[in-house]
Order: C-alpha cells, then sequence, then structure tokens
C-alpha cells in the first residue's frame, strides 16, 4: 500500500525559505512521476512541481526560480525548497504519485494536474505573511 506523508509546512515571513519534505513508502514503481500541489482556500488544486524517476523536472510559471524539487532516492523522500515566498504562496501543499508517468510527445514529461496522480499525502499547510 503506497502511503506518501508531507512534513516542513509552516507561517513565515514574506522572502523567508520552507522545505516541504514528502516520505514515500509501498512505491515500488521503477518509472514514475511525482509532483508538489497547492490548494488556497476557495481555489484550485494546481501543480507546482514534478520530477520524473530520472530525475527530470518542469515548474508553474509562478514558483520558477524560486522553487526547486528534488528526491533522494536512498529516502524515498522528495523535497520541494521554497525561497523568497510570497503571500500568494500560502495554500495547503500535496505531494502526489503518478506510476503510470513520465509520458512522451516528441520529450518525456509529467502531468501538472491533479487528474493524473493516483496517490496523495494529507498535505502541509504553509503560509507567508507580508
Amino acid at each position: 500500500q503506497v502511503h506518501l506523508v508531507e512534513s516542513g509546512g509552516g507561517s513565515v515571513q514574506a522572502g523567508e525559505s520552507l522545505r516541504l519534505s514528502c516520505a514515500v513508502s509501498g512505491y515500488t514503481y521503477s518509472s514514475y512521476c511525482m509532483g508538489w500541489f497547492r490548494q488556497a482556500p476557495g481555489k484550485e488544486r494546481e501543480g507546482v512541481a514534478s520530477i520524473d524517476s530520472d530525475g527530470s523536472t518542469g515548474y508553474a510559471d509562478s514558483v520558477k526560480g524560486r522553487f526547486t524539487i528534488s528526491q533522494d532516492n536512498a529516502k524515498n523522500t522528495m523535497y520541494l525548497q521554497m525561497n523568497a515566498l510570497k503571500p500568494e504562496d500560502t495554500a495547503m501543499y500535496y505531494c502526489a504519485a503518478d506510476p503510470e508517468g513520465p509520458y512522451y510527445s516528441g520529450d518525456y514529461y509529467c502531468l501538472h494536474t491533479p487528474l493524473g496522480y493516483n496517490y496523495w499525502g494529507q498535505g502541509t499547510q504553509v503560509t507567508v505573511s507580508s
């Protein structure tokens, strides 16, 4: 059974940093996509960043240059380093896994839509105040 557990959220001031972690267990797929998503109150869940089994990454335009996704396969953990945080980054952050990815269309890519992901963590809250 696959379990994803997020940690590392908190309340910070604008401009500060946080690192989120996603501990994964029971996930034995050799090829996959993993992603970070976020959902603010009253808004749809949106993709933030993705990483595939080969380490290729993708980012939403709103976080490019500020957020970095990474993974430590030895620790079965995925990370999201968030720098220069803004109040608009405030949301519940979720990690998710898609065992069908990555997908191919001239190049390999991971989905940034929630519908493509089968497994989800419970979320960790990030609050950024101005």
